[in-house]
């Protein structure tokens, strides 16, 4: 099952988290008492030397100063301290009455090597010892610091470990509550981070997509001045170039398919084309010839008469000049002389184009056209030639319009291909012409097509044209008219 990259790293930075907040409390638990311990070794020196240096004005009753100095010494690092001199005539002591009893026992307990035996020691220089030891008579543990001063005096001096346990009992309770606090605030926090950096991500995702599916006109539109855009912005080139290579290789596809066909096709229509043209050409030769006889042999005097002679021949001249000129444009789309260009286009706007340029002919046939199609459709195909093939459609539809004389127009899409249709009212397509309408010269209501001054090539360049782009074409008969249609890529 895919995972998000937002919530692996959402994942990441909490377990580290954690994991900090796990390894500082195991810190706190194992070495903040060693090193407490440590501090008040260095502690109980400073109270020695303050001792020993103050021995003599401690004894003195009249000097409180020496005294106060000693016992504010032993406050600030929790201590107690009982003094005593060798006649045991004088001691002095900031531990109450209670405490006071306990130093003085424990002090001569160490004084007969006794007290040494229940605790572990910790540091002994000759001039003091020291020892972590608990005291039987209260069952506390205490760092205890004993010695002698010569033949002056003796002393103890002792700190309690409780106060140390209780600290780091505090310590990771505390830490404890911090640390969820901090998960709790730096999961929100990393969880917008990573949002704000996989939303880029997911736009290249988004983006290499759309150009899997040969939809190029997806760009990244981020502004990220890190690897992120720049990675956006060769996404954005390549799309561009995959498009432009993508058009080329249709392109010279197309011409391999057309090279293929020409020489299969060059002699088979060369012979039909001759014989459609002679066929074609042979009445209004005939026409043009026999008014002209006439003329010449003066079969008439009548002005009009000779202006209507006139008239003729210049209207079959006329259709002889367009049928010669289409049969090119035939002849040039069937045996691959002209080229394909394929690009990609706005299909509506060219719909709509060939639409506005016809709206005179619309007019004059009394005509309603339809075409709603408002989005902006793109198709790969060669612009020029399907304009040619809508326009084909539309002057037919035009040619034909009977009944409500409606013509719609419409584009519709199916996954990646295009269908445009045009669809007249009007007399359907007979069984027996439908499979011929798109053969040259062929004319399915021969009376209807002269009077209009078809030709029956329309059609047949309809059908060159969607052949050498390799698409689907057709017709569909309806109760009320006829649709023709053709399809392009999409993609």
């Amino acid at each position: 099952m895919k995972k998000s990259l937002k919530g692996q790293l959402t994942k990441i930075f909490i377990t580290l988290i954690a994991m900090m907040l796990f390894v500082l409390m195991m810190l706190n638990f194992s070495f903040l008492s060693p090193y407490y311990i440590s501090q008040k070794l260095g502690e109980f020196d400073r109270i020695y030397h303050s001792i020993a240096n103050q021995k003599a004005e401690i004894f003195d009753m009249d000097n409180d100063e020496a005294r106060s100095r000693v016992s504010k010494i032993a406050e600030n690092s929790n201590s107690q301290y009982f003094i005593i001199d060798t006649q045991l005539s004088m001691m002095v002591s900031n531990a109450n009455e209670f405490d006071e009893k306990n130093l003085s026992a424990q002090l001569a307990g160490y004084q007969l090597g006794q007290a040494q035996k229940d605790g572990r020691l910790l540091v002994g220089d000759g001039n003091y010892e020291i020892y972590q030891i608990r005291d039987p008579r209260n069952d506390t543990e205490y760092i205890e610091m004993w010695g002698q001063q010569g033949s002056s005096y003796s002393f103890i001096v002792r700190s309690p470990l409780e106060s140390i346990r209780e600290s780091v009992t505090i310590s990771n309770r505390f830490l404890m509550i911090v640390g969820l606090g901090m998960c709790a605030v730096c999961s929100l926090l990393i969880w917008v981070f990573a949002e704000n950096i996989t939303k880029p991500i997911k736009k290249l995702t988004y983006l290499s997509a759309c150009m899997a599916n040969l939809d190029f006109d997806a760009r990244y539109t981020g502004n990220e001045q890190n690897e992120i855009g720049d990675l956006g912005m060769n996404f954005n080139r390549m799309s561009e170039k995959l498009e432009k290579t993508i058009s080329e290789l249709k392109r010279a596809n197309n011409k391999l398919e057309q090279d293929i066909e020409r020489k299969q096709k060059e002699e088979e229509l060369r012979k039909q084309f001759l014989g459609s043209v002679s066929h074609e050409l042979k009445t209004p030769i005939a026409l043009i010839q026999g008014y002209a006889e006439g003329l010449k042999d003066g079969i008439t005097q009548d002005p009009e008469s000779q202006r209507e002679y006139l008239n003729v021949i210049l209207d079959e001249a006329g259709k002889m000049n367009e049928m010669v000129r289409n049969l090119l444009k035939l002849n040039e789309l069937e045996l691959g002389g002209d080229d394909v260009v394929f690009t990609r286009f706005n299909l509506t706007e060219l719909v709509r184009e060939v639409v506005n340029s016809m709206e005179i002919m619309i007019r004059q046939k009394e005509a309603v056209l339809c075409f709603k199609t408002e989005e902006d459709i793109y198709a790969w195909a060669d612009p020029y030639k399907i304009e040619q093939v809508v326009r084909n459609y539309l002057s037919n539809a035009l040619q034909h319009l009977d009944g409500d004389k409606v013509i719609e127009v419409k584009i519709n899409q199916h996954e990646d291909k295009l269908r445009v249709s045009v669809f007249n009212t009007g007399s359907p397509i007979s069984e027996e012409d439908i499979n011929h309408i798109w053969d040259m010269f062929y004319k399915a209501d021969k009376a209807r097509t002269r009077a209009y001054g078809g030709n029956g090539i329309g059609l047949s360049i309809v059908k060159a044209i969607m052949d050498s782009l390799h698409q689907e074409f057709g017709v569909t008969n309806y109760d009320n008219g006829v649709e023709f249609w053709f399809e392009l890529d999409a993609k």
